[in-house]
């Protein structure tokens, strides 16, 4: 047992580049793991890592090491997932980060709760781009694709999104017919509340990106409050079809410009090399089934044409 305790630890140094970062995942100093590592080193008689006082990379024979680890560590997660799943049901404490966003996510975790009453679900709500090892959590949930070579994932579900706008606004200003209509039209913007940078908008034509300014009238850094903004007749908005589905069924809020949306996805992503137990696997499964339930992957962007 002391030799696989070795082996995750040098796992953890290999992912991370730094004993200390190591150290905060495994609950260890980092002067613990610095020593750990020594002690495989000796007992191997090769050099697994290049130290600095800025970096840990691994050696050429340290890269080999680490796959065969990596091996043997899943292997061992996989029996243990599998044993666990025989007797007993999921359960323990999942930490978990989730975007900023309310529907349909709290509906589903409730459900998911109550359906798995012995799992505790530990929940981070943030736009921000955890570190999902360094940070600890055993999952994380976003859009877009997965680029860290680190983590795992698996495709949740697809959206759209749609720049839209009241029927009360459109009746007084017009509907927008092509993209650089929307230089005389009032805009709810959003700006990303981690980077302050402006949200894009993608307004293409005939293959080509549109490069003209939009007129903000309103600039905000929360999904609700552009909602209600573009309910309340203030502006077009560029949402989530499904952050915004009850509006759209109700009429409050119309598509404008539809060739103009743009397609998602969501994924869930865990650190690699590790075999889902049990109380994510239900957790993956679970989303997966009942969060976008009706959507597939979603399909490549369309350009912008006028609309008839």
């Amino acid at each position: 047992m002391d030799s696989l305790n070795t082996l995750n630890v040098f796992v953890q140094v290999a992912e991370t580049r730094s004993f200390v970062a190591a150290g905060r995942v495994l609950g260890v100093t980092a002067s613990a793991v610095g020593k750990s590592v020594v002690r495989l080193e000796e007992r191997l008689g090769v050099r697994l890592f290049n130290r600095s006082t800025r970096s840990v990379t691994l050696t050429a024979e340290g890269e080999l090491f680490l796959e065969r680890s990596r091996r043997i560590l899943m292997e061992i997660d996989e029996a243990e997932a599998e044993l666990s799943q025989t007797v007993s049901a999921p359960r323990g404490r999942l930490k978990v980060s989730l975007p900023l966003v309310g529907h349909p996510f709290l509906q589903v975790l409730a459900q998911f709760k109550k359906a798995y009453p012995e799992v505790q679900l530990d929940l981070s709500f943030t736009d921000r781009r955890v570190d999902v090892v360094e940070e600890g959590y055993d999952a994380v949930l976003r859009s877009g694709e997965a680029p860290d070579s680190r983590l795992t994932s698996r495709l949740i579900g697809g959206y759209r999104m749609l720049l839209v706008a009241s029927p009360a606004y459109l009746a007084e200003r017009g509907t927008p017919q092509r993209p650089e209509d929307l230089a005389q039209h009032a805009c709810i913007k959003f700006r990303y509340p981690n980077t302050g940078k402006m949200q894009r908008w993608p307004l293409r034509q005939d293959g080509v990106e549109a490069d003209f300014p939009l007129p903000a009238a309103m600039v905000c850094n929360n999904l609700e409050a552009r909602i209600c903004f573009a309910v309340q007749g203030i502006g077009i908005a560029y949402l989530a079809d499904f952050a915004i589905r009850e509006w759209l069924d109700s009429g409050q809020l119309v598509p404008v410009l539809e060739a103009c949306s743009e397609a998602e996805n969501f994924r869930i992503m865990w650190p690699s090399g590790r075999h889902p137990t049990p109380k994510l696997r239900v957790f993956i499964d679970y989303l997966h089934a009942h969060l976008f339930p009706e959507d597939g992957p979603a399909s490549k962007r369309a350009d912008c044409r006028p609309t008839s």
